[in-house]
């Protein structure tokens, strides 16, 4: 048996089970998780099924794709129809609805240079072979891409690469994640605890979310992605909410060091500025993302194309993306789930990425 299979064994996922049901004894317990590969695991592993039925499980605005604002998808497709731009993106941005259910699969349809590359630094070597156009590429994720992404800017610079700049649009997830806990009356989601990113952890460590127990008193516990680790993780909130001792912990040590990366903060720092970013359900939230450094000008699409992002209406008619990242509702309560909008006909993004909370339903509990 392998370590990562370890993790798997039935003998000591039923171990911490019972540790969790000692734990929560008769209470009930309102957890989010802010991270689409620890949406997804939930359901691929089978623990959603198992977990304590006092137990309330909400995916919150984990998923880079989805939290990308209707506003920022209005700017891929003016900045995607443009004569001589090459838009370099990751696959999974192409089928994310903007304004009238247009996409960047639409654009390219009809006649946008749209390119589906895998990594930030692919975009270089097409930006070498294509030197007649300006390859733009948008920066989407959190703190565990743009790390990547500044890397890259900053090669391009060394290597005098002139055609390639970033769209940046990096969100932060301890900025969210405050916001969140802020809502009052109808809008809050009443979160008891939160599974905290692994990845976006490696970088930040544990100490931006101190505010959670600090201020809020409520459990923040850092996660692997494998089913021990979860149960571990869920555990360790349980037991805190048990003994009123919030606390910020880190139950991911084989990965997450208690400092994060400070090479990778330093590489974000020396690219990017934090500034005011649109979120998609959650609308404008103070210095939650990133943008690029006035140094880096000439490579910041902002500024060298000027774009403009220009207000648009926020959702789909119907759509319930914004109330499913805050917590507040399951897909399966909006009344396009799985019928208007499936994964092969989504209308909005939770429904477009595999990372998505409603695509995780839809594929793993409802159809």
């Amino acid at each position: 048996m392998t370590f990562e299979t370890a993790l798997h064994d039935p003998k000591l996922c039923r171990v911490l089970l019972a540790r969790l049901t000692r734990a929560l004894d008769g209470r009930s317990m309102r957890f989010m998780e802010v991270c689409g590969t620890h949406t997804v695991s939930i359901f691929q592993s089978g623990l959603r099924s198992l977990l304590p039925a006092s137990i309330t499980h909400l995916s919150g605005p984990g998923c880079p794709v989805c939290v990308t604002h209707d506003v920022d998808v209005a700017a891929f497709l003016e900045l995607a129809g443009r004569e001589k731009i090459v838009f370099a993106t990751f696959g999974d941005l192409l089928r994310v609805p903007g304004p009238g259910g247009q996409t960047l699969k639409h654009a390219k349809a009809a006649g946008a240079h749209v390119e589906i590359v895998y990594s930030p630094l692919e975009v270089l070597t097409l930006a070498v072979s294509n030197p007649d156009n300006v390859i733009v590429f948008p920066g989407i994720g959190f703190e565990t891409t743009a790390p990547a992404v500044a890397a890259t800017l900053l090669t391009a610079r060394q290597k005098k690469i002139k055609n390639f700049c970033v769209f940046s649009l990096h969100k932060l997830v301890p900025p969210a994640l405050r916001t969140l806990l802020d809502e009052e009356g109808d809008n809050a989601a009443n979160i008891e605890a939160f599974l905290l990113p692994g990845h976006v952890s490696t970088i930040l460590g544990i100490a931006p979310y101190a505010f959670l127990a600090d201020k809020h008193r409520i459990p923040g516990v850092v996660g692997g992605f494998e089913p021990a680790d979860i149960l571990l993780a869920l555990c360790r909130m349980a037991e805190q909410l048990r003994d009123n001792a919030p606390a910020v912990v880190n139950a991911y040590p084989r990965a997450v060091n208690d400092a994060g990366n400070p090479k990778a903060r330093a590489l974000m720092e020396e690219v990017f500025i934090t500034t005011d970013a649109l979120w998609r359900g959650i609308g404008r939230i103070e210095q939650s993302g990133l943008a690029v450094r006035p140094d880096y000008a000439d490579m910041d699409a902002a500024v060298r194309l000027g774009v403009r992002l220009v207000e648009t209406p926020q959702q789909q008619p119907g759509c319930c993306c914004g109330d499913v990242l805050k917590g507040r509702i399951i897909p399966t309560t909006c009344p396009l789930f799985g019928e208007k909008c499936t994964p092969a006909v989504p209308v909005g993004p939770c429904m477009v990425s595999t990372e998505g909370s409603c695509a995780a339903y839809y594929k793993y509990l409802e159809h």
